[in-house]
């Protein structure tokens, strides 16, 4: 249940992310839809609709269920557009040809081109974000962008017009894929296209979720590795971003480990999502020539086009969003991370962004200026910042047990990485743009690869595992900007080591002690042009792993079904204060609680009158008694000075903040999603499993 967006109206659309192709028709697809005959009232009476019961049969789990309204289907993932020359949410190479792996259910399998090897998610199946932008006054035309969670990704403009009786129709024929435009593959294309906002200034911009960016895995740092001497057990996906069939690094290490006395067995973080990869490389134009029947033979690295990994992990704004074709700006300057979602705020230069996953951050960025304000987005200038938790409550315990989340404010304070224009730092990305598969070898393998290519890539795989990828930022230079920011402050580093806060974010903030803890930080939203005393919601799908370990700035009781927080905004735009206002329930506790209790959230959608859709990605259980998602609607009733205060004001508040949402309990509308065992949200550990870290 992912990608909510409320109209004008009121009524209600979102993406059917990947359910069950055992569905029956039409929900078997992964699908946008609205829900017919439904609109929420915006007069404060909040009693728009009815809950929906849990799904009890198998026939009601296979389906889109609302007491309110009916769920129409406005497309599909791979309904052809262009005279059938794309199918929607599917990218091509320069010549125009699909990247997409075999499908067995296209009936037009043994006619269409396909690619084999290893991709995230079949192409166009993945539908996420949707984010609509009106064409006329009455807000009953326009196009709705739509996010598409798969590598390469995709962001699709499709024409949508409501008829005289509320009625949503799209027009296909007119529909385009924009990773298939010049402006947007100039940037390199994008990958993972997950969440996003409808900007103050009306464009959508997504969010790449880009997995595979941590250089360290979880909690540890780079300054672990150069104090070790190995990056055995340390290092993250990044340093293998280059190396020939990248997605395979985790079996290559356990043969290491059993046969070439490498310390340890291990899984670098984020290694799952370098699948996709090299079908990048094939976007950008690179030759195929590797692809046989169904198998993706690799057996010679890429030598010609290669993507460049400090491309991908941003912010992608579509100026012009009704131009023929629209233009795509991706704001280097915001930093690099597995975004989740951006959130702008009303004064134009305030955004927040969550980076979901393990072990990951929660970020801001200011703009010197209102971001539309420069007449190039390539002008935009501003200063990163990273969260440090300052308060003792939240790493204290009491009678030798930990305290819940669910009673503590976490107080923040953000530290700035870095200033800098969105030229500067795209010029310090362009200056990886010509790196291949071929440096892999040639800057850590003594071996010719073309004598001996497995030797040569044995050789070059333990040299990046015990020294790093010399071919990007160094963890040398990583290290030593973490020292002259700590004597000199965010200014006074040497020029050239300016670029590592925006190119290498989350190692950087680990590395000068910022509370890089949230795992699976999944939403971030506010009302429209929210100002001081306004509110911003943050969705965290988990609490557990580094906010529930023993160490570091948060360490409290472990509550897998997430915690949702809310921060008041100041009157610099600044939040100091996330306070925990929906908890739980955990995956220890009966269906009886997990049943009827928001868990695993991701997308937060903030409506006009301050009501609050929260999405589930969470693939029903554990705990649960059915495998669906649901959408919920918080309703805020009052705002108490401390966590414990709206915990008290909750008569269902259970002691140990596990089970029901604090304050109103957050339960509403529950549209479950009728996926049986539908895919989920991945994670930086398992892959693509039940969300779980």
């Amino acid at each position: 249940m992912t990608g909510p967006f409320v109209f004008r109206d009121g009524g209600l659309l979102y993406s059917l992310q990947h359910p069950s192709e055992e569905n029956p028709e039409p929900f078997g697809r992964a699908a946008v839809g609205y829900f017919s005959g439904f609109n929420f009232t915006f007069d404060g009476s909040n009693d728009d609709f009815e809950e929906v019961g849990i799904p009890e049969t198998e026939e009601e789990q296979r389906d889109v269920r609302s007491e309110a309204g009916d769920y129409e289907i406005l497309f599909y993932g791979r309904e052809p557009i262009n005279d059938g020359e794309e199918l929607l949410g599917v990218t091509q190479t320069p010549d125009g040809t699909d990247i997409m792996r075999s499908d067995p259910a296209d009936p037009e399998r043994e006619e269409r081109p396909y690619f084999a090897g290893t991709q995230y998610g079949l192409a166009g199946s993945n539908p996420d974000c949707n984010q609509f932008v009106p064409t006329n006054e009455e807000e009953t035309e326009g196009y709705l962008f739509t996010n598409w969670e798969n590598s390469p990704g995709d962001v699709s403009r499709v024409p949508i017009s409501q008829d005289e009786d509320g009625e949503w129709s799209a027009d296909m024929e007119n529909a385009m894929n924009l990773s298939n435009t010049e402006s947007l593959r100039a940037h390199g294309g994008t990958r993972i296209n997950c969440y996003g906002d409808l900007s103050p200034w009306g464009t959508m911009i997504s969010a790449e979720e880009n997995y595979a960016h941590p250089r360290v895995n979880m909690t540890d740092t780079v300054g672990d590795i150069v104090e070790a001497e190995s990056g055995a057990g340390l290092v993250g996906a990044a340093h293998f971003w280059n190396r020939p069939n990248p997605g395979e690094i985790s079996d290559a290490i356990s043969t290491y480990a059993q046969y070439d006395h490498l310390e340890e067995d291990f899984s670098p973080q984020g290694s799952w999502a370098l699948t996709g990869v090299e079908f990048l490389a094939y976007y950008l134009g690179s030759d195929q020539s590797d692809q046989v029947d169904d198998r993706n033979l690799r057996t010679s690295p890429i030598d010609d086009v290669y993507p460049n990994p400090y491309r991908y992990g941003y912010f992608v704004d579509f100026r012009e969003p009704a131009a023929e074709e629209p233009e795509a700006v991706k704001y280097y300057v915001m930093g690099r991370a597995a975004w989740e979602s951006p959130d702008v705020q009303g004064d134009q230069k305030t955004v927040y962004g969550c980076s979901d996953g393990d072990s990951k951050g929660i970020y801001k960025f200011v703009a010197d200026d209102p971001i539309p304000e420069y007449d190039d987005p390539m002008d935009v200038t501003g200063t990163l910042y990273a969260p440090k938790i300052t308060n003792d409550a939240a790493n204290a315990s009491e009678g030798g047990e930990r305290k819940s989340p669910a009673y503590v404010n976490l107080e923040v304070e953000w530290l700035e990485l870095g200033h800098a224009t969105n030229a500067e730092v795209e010029s310090w990305v362009a200056e990886y743009d010509d790196v291949t598969q071929v440096d892999y070898f040639e800057a850590h393998a003594e071996t010719n690869w073309a004598d001996d290519p497995a030797a040569a890539l044995r050789e070059a795989d333990l040299e990046v595992i015990r020294n790093g990828n010399q071919n990007y930022v160094s963890n040398e230079d990583i290290v030593e900007w973490a020292r002259q920011y700590e004597e000199h402050g965010p200014d006074g580093v040497d020029d050239e080591l300016r670029r590592v806060p925006f190119l290498e974010t989350r190692a950087a903030a680990k590395e000068i002690g910022a509370s890089i803890e949230f795992n699976k930080a999944e939403g971030v939203d506010s009302v429209d042009d929210a100002g001081p005393g306004d509110y911003v919601y943050f969705g965290i799908s988990e609490f557990n792993d580094a906010l529930a370990d023993d160490e570091g700035d948060v360490q409290m009781d472990r509550v897998d079904g997430g915690v949702v927080y809310r921060a008041e905004l100041e009157d610099d735009y600044n939040v100091s204060t996330l306070k925990p206002v929906i908890v739980g329930p955990d995956f220890t506790d009966p269906a009886s609680v997990a049943d009827d209790a928001l868990r695993n959230v991701d997308n937060v959608y903030a409506m006009r009158d301050g009501r609050v859709l929260c999405c589930e990605d969470g693939f029903g259980g554990p705990a649960r008694s059915y495998p669906n998602d649901g959408l919920y609607v918080y309703e805020p009733e009052s705002v108490g000075d401390t966590a414990e205060e709206a915990v008290e004001e909750n008569e269902e508040g259970e002691e140990n903040g596990k089970g029901e949402e604090n304050e109103t309990g957050g339960k509403g509308e529950e549209n479950e999603e009728g996926e049986e065992n539908g895919e989920s949200g991945e994670n930086e550990t398992g892959g693509e499993d039940d969300g779980e870290n």
